[in-house]
């Protein structure tokens, strides 16, 4: 359970990420600069399993993978948005950062509502107003992605060597 952090549409890597932060792809790094593009106060207000919140194509902008881990490296238990920029929701599968895609979460959340997510079952519940949102079902090959910590761990609890 977590607190949910709401933003609009459009949100991509660079305010996800300020370029200038990118020089190091160390997570402690990214997690204090996490969403400074747009909220340079966020990384101090967020805490470990609070939930970033966003309408349509989150993640858009370019394909670097820092934005995924610096949401996952200040403790995101989960992003929620009502759409993904395709690159930016394969960069979070890839590090094990769950990405729910909920058409409506707008509607029904609003900032600091407490939020209870069921990767497992794609179940939102916003505890604050008893709101139930269903995300659209994650492929079981991505739920083991996801499970497994990220695509290395995936690859490597199945046998398959990292070089």
């Amino acid at each position: 359970m977590g607190r949910a952090h709401v933003f609009g549409d459009d949100i991509d890597t660079d305010q996800i990420i300020p370029a200038q932060h990118t020089t190091s792809s160390e997570p402690d790094h990214l997690a204090t600069h996490a969403m400074a593009g747009i909220d340079t106060s966020f990384s101090d207000r967020f805490e470990e399993g609070d939930i970033v919140v966003a309408g349509t194509n989150f993640g858009c902008g370019s394909s670097r993978e820092h934005a995924a881990i610096a949401l996952q490296a200040v403790g995101a238990e989960a992003v929620v948005a009502e759409s993904f920029a395709r690159i930016f929701y394969r960069n979070a599968i890839n590090i094990g950062l769950p990405v729910l895609h909920v058409p409506t979460v707008l509607d029904h959340v609003d900032a600091d509502d407490e939020l209870s997510i069921d990767v497992e079952d794609g179940v939102v519940t916003n505890t604050s107003t008893d709101d139930i949102l269903v995300a659209e079902s994650l492929p079981p090959f991505v739920r083991h992605i996801l499970d497994s910590g990220g695509l290395i761990e995936y690859g490597r609890s199945n046998g398959h060597r990292s070089q």
